[in-house]
């Protein structure tokens, strides 16, 4: 067969094409209106934000209150323009058809090529292929692409769809087939942009091309693996030979001949020497490449087109079945039973061309350092990039992906239907090689909203988005990636019309804790998998101070008001504290105070949750906290910031996600797995819980200490104890190390080998006695080239120490953090900066914080 091979030409920035971005809007806001007719280099792929920042005609969005300023930006219609030189007798362009293949504008486009429209876009979510051979011409071309205003299209299209619908926000993002956070979020600006947010480019080809390809591969009974190559194509007209398909993966190869018109093959390889594919903690990660080839085998290289990507050997399953408990949620991995550690991703950038691998990669790791084992990319954002998904199936990260759909109802009616249904199918075809997805996932919180946040009264007779949950969504799942199962929505308790959000059923969402009660309330559910839950704390100082500006620096500040999105969010800080922690100064207000003490709040609420879930194994199966990750600088619910400087949180998740903790929690004298009580009268227990292959023995030392000066042991006990793998032991304290003769002065200290030390206090820190830092422990600082040590000892107990280098320096980062030491106890921190910091500050407050101080002031 003589066919020329397909060739792409890209038409994004790197390839030299210059885009240029205009507005056709007669009028804009002072200071603004000179951009009207004006004309700005745009960057492709890129948006409306970014390109207007990059070239100084807008303040950063981030900074002050720019955000409000700025939001006539998406109220305006904007047009990207090109002109690309295209030569069809150049190697690079050959063929006898010719398509521009966009893979993400954002959202409502029309497209223009030599003066005649191509075609018209409305899913931020999908790509689009549009046959352009009798529109290109030898020499220059020239493409616009003409984007409607994201905030007006979402208002005409929810006017188009009849009556408004429920939704969380300010936007009727339910309306659009963008991005929902970019209207904003509590947690996120509203930034809705447009641009051409993904590559752009024309494909040239002949014959047939590889429209999509499915390498759907799993393990064999009998050891080894198969891979099921699901090949769609697509015909030239007039495509009159056959050809070949072959597919070849960690050197075994098939084939199959195909004969034009031929919409679909399925190509089966055995490689007997495969191995398992396994999250991190349970086992390796082998991944393999796959080639599938069109028109000859791949060796030859001659072929007229070819796909290329990388598959792991792996089951998923979830197990919802009932017990006397209620119904569990279990994720299980090549049939092993997973206790899953995970949080919640959300977009990584309100300006989310500036992702990279780069920075996938730095916010991944993030989570792998902490002890996660999962990420569940939140319905309100994106479908990642291929980076994410690759960078989870080389570190071992599960994805739990949600179909796109966030707090709101969703019509069924077109044009969105039809949108829903292309989206999820590019989505579920592209994303479904991928070892690392484990769970596909309906909506987050619709199926809680309908039933129980009032839609139900208004919507009436209106769709809301159930026929996609109930019977699109799961049916092409069920055609297109059968080996990974799919959850109707988060939460949502099996059978389909039980309370979406039941404790002892399936998945649940844990807010009433931060919105409404206190943290301690975290002990009022024996949950079987908890979703979602959180705590707000404000991210590191020096990424706060770079955005708010407000003097004197106050809670309540209208800058600092613009970065804390969530309701009465900064009063929920406060009263957050309850009796755990003393209030910082108001007279005048320490703002030093405000920041460490909801820093460690936060860390300590979180912490505290998952402690007991942990505790409550097998009945829970797992956590996954809301969230990880930042977009913008703000205060919210994530463990790492936008500047990449990991909170307090950060390290109260790496200390109770490890995989052997020793934690205590109230227990009646004979606690069963399934027979929580009220803890009011119960005695502390202390639980073993190892989540690891290996078996864990040895002595548990529990001292009952003095908080004062030589941490004086008072009563002392030695237990062994045998934990086998992936299992919790339940050990029950001598009467005497749970009597304090002291409330105020007296703690809990247990030590066993291959954990970290665990604390219990029998008071709340507004009521312990300590000593202050200073008297407390003793602090020096080596220095070594751009790595300088922090040594603090404890002459007396010191809790939850912790050292801010980044507001000496904001590059500088720390290695650890929320320490806890008792007398001749020491701990070093590693510090690294682009510069020695001042030995000096290192030591003393702000920089050097712990609970002491605060309860000493």
């Amino acid at each position: 067969m003589n066919a020329e091979s397909l060739t792409r030409t890209d038409l994004g920035s790197a390839a030299g094409i210059a885009w240029t971005l205009s507005t056709p809007a007669a009028e804009l806001p002072a200071p603004w209106s000179g951009l009207a007719g004006a004309t700005t280099p745009a960057t492709v792929p890129g948006e409306v934000y970014a390109d207007l920042l990059t070239a100084g005609l807008i303040p950063d969005p981030f900074d002050g209150d720019n955000e409000a300023k700025l939001a006539w930006i998406g109220r305006t219609d904007w047009s990207y323009r090109a002109t690309f030189s295209f030569q069809r007798t150049l190697s690079s362009s050959k063929g006898d058809r010719h398509d521009l293949v966009t893979d993400g504008l954002d959202t409502v486009a029309t497209i223009t090529l030599n003066g005649t429209e191509v075609g018209r876009t409305a899913n931020q979510h999908r790509g689009y292929r549009f046959d352009v051979t009798s529109l290109l011409v030898d020499g220059d071309n020239e493409l616009v692409i003409d984007f409607e205003g994201p905030a007006t299209a979402a208002r005409r299209l929810e006017a188009e769809l009849g009556d408004p619908r429920p939704a969380s926000y300010a936007h009727p993002y339910n309306a659009i087939r963008k991005a929902a956070s970019t209207y904003g979020w509590d947690w996120g600006p509203d930034l809705a942009g447009a641009g051409i947010w993904r590559p752009i480019g024309i494909e040239s080809w002949s014959t047939a091309r590889i429209a999509a390809v499915r390498p759907l591969a799993a393990p064999s009974p009998d050891g080894g693996g198969v891979l099921t190559a699901h090949v769609d194509l697509e015909w030239a007209a007039g495509a009159t030979e056959p050809t070949k398909i072959s597919v070849e993966i960690g050197g075994h190869r098939a084939e199959q001949d195909v004969a034009p018109g031929t919409a679909s093959a399925v190509i089966m390889v055995e490689v007997p020497d495969a191995e398992l594919w396994w999250p991190v903690g349970y086992g390796e990660q082998p991944l393999y490449p796959v080639t599938v080839t069109l028109g000859s085998a791949p060796s030859t290289g001659s072929g007229i087109d070819t796909w290329r990507g990388r598959v792991g050997f792996r089951t998923v399953e979830i197990s919802t079945a009932p017990d006397r408990a209620g119904s569990e949620f279990v994720i299980l991995v090549n049939g092993r039973r997973m206790f899953v550690k995970g949080a919640n991703w959300i977009p990584d950038d309100a300006l989310i061309t500036r992702t990279s691998r780069e920075t996938y990669l730095n916010s991944i790791m993030d989570a792998r350092d902490s002890g996660m084992n999962l990420l569940r990319v939140w319905g309100g954002g994106f479908y990642e990039s291929e980076d994410f998904y690759d960078l989870c199936d080389e570190l071992g990260i599960l994805v739990w992906q949600d179909f796109l759909f966030a707090c709101a109802a969703y019509a069924e009616e077109e044009p969105l239907a039809s949108e829903v249904e292309a989206e999820a199918r590019q989505a579920i075809t592209r994303l479904s090689r991928h070892a690392s997805l484990a769970v596909w996932n309906g909506n987050n919180e619709n199926l809680w909203g309908y039933v129980d946040w009032g839609w139900k009264a208004k919507l009436g007779d209106l769709t809301w988005g159930d026929g996609y949950y109930s019977d699109l969504l799961p049916a092409l799942v069920a055609e297109l990636d059968p080996r990974t199962p799919y959850t109707a929505g988060s939460p949502s308790s099996p059978p389909k019309y039980h309370y979406p959000n039941d404790y002892r059923h399936g998945t649940m969402h844990i807010w009433d804790v931060w919105n409404r009660v206190d943290y301690a309330h975290y002990r009022d559910y024996p949950a079987r998998f908890v979703a979602e839950f959180g705590f707000q704390g404000p991210p590191a100082w020096s990424t706060l101070t770079s955005v708010v500006h407000d003097q004197p620096l106050d809670p309540f500040g209208p800058q600092m008001l613009v970065h804390q999105k969530a309701g009465d969010g900064n009063l929920k800080l406060q009263l957050g504290l309850g009796d755990h922690l003393p209030m910082w100064s108001t007279e005048p207000f320490h703002a030093d105070d405000w920041h460490w003490t909801t820093q460690l709040n936060q860390a300590r609420a979180v912490g505290y949750g998952i402690a007991h879930f942990r505790s409550l194994h097998p009945l829970n199966s797992g956590t996954v906290v809301w969230q990880l990750n930042d977009q913008w600088p703000v205060i919210s619910w994530a463990a790492v910031d936008s500047t990449g400087i990991r909170k307090p949180l950060w390290y109260a998740l790496k200390a109770v996600y490890a995989d052997r903790l020793i934690t205590v929690q109230p227990r009646p004298a004979s606690n069963g797995p399934f027979d929580l009580q009220p803890i009011e009268g119960q005695a502390p227990a202390v639980i073993i819980h190892n989540d690891s292959d290996e078996p864990w023995s040895g002595t548990l030392s529990i001292t009952r200490r003095s908080t004062g000066l030589g941490s004086e042991t008072l009563a002392e006990q030695e237990v062994t104890f045998e934990a086998a793998p992936r299992s919790a032991v339940t050990i029950e304290p001598a009467p005497e190390l749970i009597t304090p003769e002291d409330p105020t002065a007296e703690f809990l200290a247990l030590v066993a080998e291959g954990a970290a030390d665990a604390y219990w206090y029998f008071v709340e820190d507004t009521s312990l006695r300590v000593h202050p830092q200073d008297d407390a422990a003793t602090v020096t600082v080596v220095g070594d080239g751009g790595v300088q040590r922090v040594t603090v000892r404890a002459e007396a107990l010191i809790k939850d120490l912790a050292i801010f280098p980044d507001r000496l320096d904001p590059a500088a980062r720390v290695d650890s953090g929320l320490i806890t030491l008792t007398a001749g106890q020491s701990h070093t921190f590693v510090i690294t900066a682009p510069a020695p910091l001042d030995e000096a500050a290192l030591t003393t407050r702000p920089v050097l914080r712990s609970v002491n101080d605060l309860i000493t002031g």
